[in-house]
């Protein structure tokens, strides 16, 4: 009976599920068990027979999960029992299966050829969150919204600059991961404490020959086990991604009040928002993100408490890992989903945009004010302590900043009625928010077009 959500397939993908299943898991340790014994045969380290046998074994449809699981009952160690079961499949060509290999070496390069195959899915949704987001910060370039610090309204800025921001941002993340990828996706084949002591004279040629067969790179150097600081590295860059989605998330959600309804998600027909409110109408796919998003984060520590281990290796690592790596993609994978899906069926207010620009009745333009006072010559330090007190007088008397301002005889003396107007219109002061937004999109997509698969 499934107890994690993921089995019950609410999060992830199929295709990304897959990857990371038992069946598949075992599929891959025995590819690196077939390739090792190729290897060892092109060199005339074993029997070119025995290679054949060995490949024509090396599925997982006759070494089966339930008969490893079986063999696992009594030698109390999952990899040995599937190297005894492969070995009496291969018959007399069995004492030949794992020659010289220890279990890392077959455990870490099946890990790595599932990242292989996790970091492909990965890399195209977020690229295509990417152009999504690249996408909307054109359509919203010029959507104007009061752009807000600690909660309150600062100055204005658009739609279309918050989507750039956060293009940039996803693309950083993008160029990370291709970074990462080169140390992570590197597989191992070093025997027993990484020296490669039992595979002779002719090892690092057979180490080369096993990884091209594989389509990896090998570590530079390792212990029993890859050393534990590149899973450790992929796991901080799942955390830091799913927090730039996070970001995204906690915007929206934020926009989304209904004091502000500034943008939404979208809401189905048949939808429901609560059990016992026929009115709400909430951003539950937004706060699913932030929510996974604290699972990745926490995710965090046993990555880099496996960093030390004892010596050459010890177990401490192992147990934590079967959860916290494939977790790690499953949930990145729902996570990207996810947001692409909020992103595209966005629903966008613009007419509570304009409203919200005029809640402070204009002094969500002081800034504007100040700094055409400080340039008519009042100085920045005067102009900063002029505009402070008349915003706080026109709080205090419930009138407009530009019915103070305009009978203030120290405003006037530098600037009349109809520039204050004119200086007033948040339209008039997003500086240079369109060269900015097409600096941060021709960033991103320059990223996502010169990429290159993991």
């Amino acid at each position: 009976m499934p107890i994690c959500p993921i089995d019950t397939g609410r999060y992830g993908s199929i295709e990304m599920r897959r990857i990371f299943e038992e069946e598949n898991r075992l599929q891959k340790m025995l590819d690196v068990e077939a390739a090792l014994a190729e290897a060892l045969a092109e060199v005339g380290e074993i029997p070119q027979e025995a290679a054949l046998m060995i490949r024509s074994k090396a599925v997982s449809s006759i070494v089966t999960v339930d008969r490893v699981k079986e063999r696992e009952k009594i030698t109390k160690h999952d990899i040995a029992a599937m190297v005894e079961v492969l070995s009496e499949e291969c018959g007399e060509y069995g004492e030949y299966v794992h020659w010289g290999a220890t279990s890392n070496d077959i455990t870490d390069t099946a890990l790595v050829l599932q990242l292989k195959e996790a970091f492909s899915i990965i890399g195209n949704r977020l690229t295509s969150l990417i152009e999504t987001l690249c996408s909307m910060a054109e359509k919203y370039r010029d959507f104007v919204m009061p752009g807000r610090t600690h909660g309150q309204h600062a100055i204005p800025i658009t739609l279309g600059f918050k989507f750039a921001v956060y293009a940039a941002e996803l693309a950083r993340n993008y160029e990370r991961m291709m970074q990462l990828s080169k140390r992570v996706l590197r597989g191992k084949i070093g025997g027993a404490v990484g020296t490669m002591a039992a595979f002779g004279e002719k090892a690092l040629l057979i180490e080369e020959k096993t990884m091209s067969r594989l389509g990896l790179e090998p570590v530079e150097i390792a212990t029993q086990v890859i050393c534990r600081d590149r899973f450790a590295e992929l796991m901080l860059w799942a955390a830091l991604l799913g927090s730039s989605l996070d970001r995204i998330a906690v915007e929206i959600r934020n926009l989304q009040r209904t004091e502000i309804m500034e943008a939404a998600e979208g809401f189905g027909e048949q939808q429901r928002g609560s059990s016992t409110m026929p009115q709400k109408q909430n951003p539950v796919d937004s706060e699913k993100v932030s929510g996974l998003a604290k699972l990745l984060r926490g995710m965090v520590i046993p990555a880099l408490e496996n960093i030390p281990l004892w010596h050459e290796r010890d177990l401490s690592n192992s147990s934590n890992e079967r959860f916290t790596i494939p977790l790690c993609m499953i949930l990145l994978d729902e996570m990207l989903i996810t947001m692409e899906n909020v992103l595209k069926n966005l629903r966008v207010y613009p007419e509570n945009m304009l409203k919200n620009l005029e809640l402070t009745r204009g002094r969500i333009m002081s800034e504007a004010v100040m700094m055409k006072l400080a340039r008519r010559g009042m100085g920045r330090r005067k102009a900063y302590d002029t505009i402070r007190k008349l915003s706080r007088k026109a709080i205090a008397e419930n009138k407009s900043l530009l019915e103070v301002l305009e009978s203030d005889p120290e405003v006037t003396k530098y600037i009349d009625r109809g520039e204050l107007i004119e200086t007033m219109n948040p339209k008039n002061y997003l500086g240079k928010y369109r060269e900015l937004i097409d600096r941060a999109v021709s960033y991103a997509m320059s990223v996502i077009n010169l990429k290159s698969t993991p």
